[in-house]
């Protein structure tokens, strides 16, 4: 087990955000899910933890009811070598209800928040010359567009 894991808190749909997230990633899959049993404060057979890998990282989700709710404080980033996995999961995680944002930021159909970008953006950011126009097209976009931003 990896020393620090994420543990994610849902209202009732960790089992079904699991699955989905597993679906998008490679090197995914569900390790096991405990379901709370009765007399418990959610329904008996409900997931209660789910446990999970995504590219061979493990993650945590609670069904822990609806007191906590996801915010950009935290989000996942997805370091993507091309544009073509840029697109893929830009379409994967705002599929079925998720909400683009601003400069390679979206949040998925649960709420939870994700910034899909290149793995170069750490070199065109880090040239002084360079990087104040490639912020000024980053500023422009949702999704991030790598030959725009090479090309800035």
């Amino acid at each position: 087990m990896q020393g620090i894991t994420p543990f994610l808190w849902f209202d009732g749909n960790a089992e079904e955000a699991a699955n989905f997230y597993v679906s998008v990633f490679k090197n995914s899959k569900i390790k096991q899910v405990t379901r709370y049993p009765e007399g418990a404060p959610a329904p008996a057979g409900q997931a209660m933890v789910v446990a999970f890998e995504l590219g061979g990282r493990e993650f945590l989700a609670l069904n822990g009811g609806p007191m906590f709710k996801f915010t950009e404080a935290v989000s996942f980033v997805v370091n993507c070598e091309n544009q073509e996995e840029i697109d893929h999961y830009w379409e994967k995680l705002t599929s079925g209800g998720g909400k683009p944002g601003q400069c390679g930021w979206l949040k998925d159909k649960f709420g939870l928040s994700w910034q899909i970008v290149p793995t170069t953006i750490g070199r065109l950011m880090s040239d002084p010359k360079r990087a104040p126009r490639v912020m000024a097209e980053v500023m422009k976009m949702t999704k991030l567009d790598l030959k725009k931003m090479e090309d800035a």
